[in-house]
């Protein structure tokens, strides 16, 4: 089965490395496009043994999956391009583009009859093969839903979800990659004012939020249980706590969540 992702930049890139290095896929059944010379050849050092090419239609004509991965604004001259090397009876195709329903790909594509398409929302972390994608789906199969389930479950977490909840998931994962970083980075600038080198503050800091997160993955504990597991009567660790809520810690999470919708 031959994968061709239209658009091989932050996150088709990160999804082609994710797969690759998970032996998912195998390179030489992986088409990869860019716009630049200088794109395909950072494409082809960077992942050997793909195909790489700047022609979008050819990639698609080769296709069992056509994943998009453009930038949501450049879709319709993408679609436009691809149209006429596409076959709605065998071929899948998966958008990642956000904002973009499946009701808007179907008319962008004029396909007859009823397509088989899929949005997937992965965020970045799919490149380390840890990441979490919410899927929706328009007209498949079972079996066509396990095979795109299938190709993002070895990139990490998968979500299979109704379209109405996409927003959502990628205000909480996609969106929560970045939030999650500026924790860690707030935190690295504490260890430092604490005493702690960069590098040093950089490392413990890191080491800290990917064991919190084993924990609660590896117990199914609620957070709350695994923070009374490690706060004690007039210890040091409520009085943080409590210091980072008196300056609105959990309110400006929830906020800012909703503000990415």
């Amino acid at each position: 089965m031959k994968l061709a992702i239209i658009g091989t930049g932050n996150m088709g890139g990160a999804i082609a490395r994710g797969l690759i290095a998970a032996g998912a896929w195998d390179a030489g059944n992986l088409i990869c496009t860019a716009k630049t010379d200088a794109s395909i050849a950072r494409l082809q050092a960077s992942l050997p043994g793909v195909q790489a090419t700047k022609n979008n239609r050819q990639a698609a004509s080769k296709a069992d999956i056509i994943l998009l991965a453009v930038k949501p604004w450049l879709m319709s001259e993408v679609i436009e391009e691809i149209r006429p090397a596409l076959d709605f009876d065998r071929q899948l195709i998966v958008s990642v583009a956000a904002g973009i329903s499946l009701r808007e790909m179907e008319l962008l594509l004029a396909a007859p009859g009823k397509p088989v398409l899929f949005r997937a929302m992965p965020n970045t972390a799919v490149a380390v093969r840890d990441g979490v994608t919410f899927i929706c789906q328009q007209n498949a199969t079972e079996e066509q839903m396990t095979v795109v389930e299938g190709l993002f479950a070895a990139l990490g977490y998968t979500v299979v979800t109704d379209e109405q909840y996409l927003a959502a998931g990628t205000a909480l994962a996609s969106c929560g990659i970045a939030f999650a970083m500026r924790y860690i980075r707030a935190a690295l600038e504490g260890g430092v004012e604490l005493g702690f080198r960069p590098e040093e503050a950089a490392r413990i800091v890191e080491h800290t939020v990917h064991g919190a997160a084993s924990l609660l993955l590896q117990s199914g504990m609620h957070p709350e249980v695994a923070i009374d597991q490690v706060t004690t009567a007039g210890g040091i660790t409520i009085k943080g706590l409590n210091a980072m809520e008196r300056s609105g810690f959990t309110a400006a999470v929830i906020d800012g969540l909703k503000a990415s919708l």
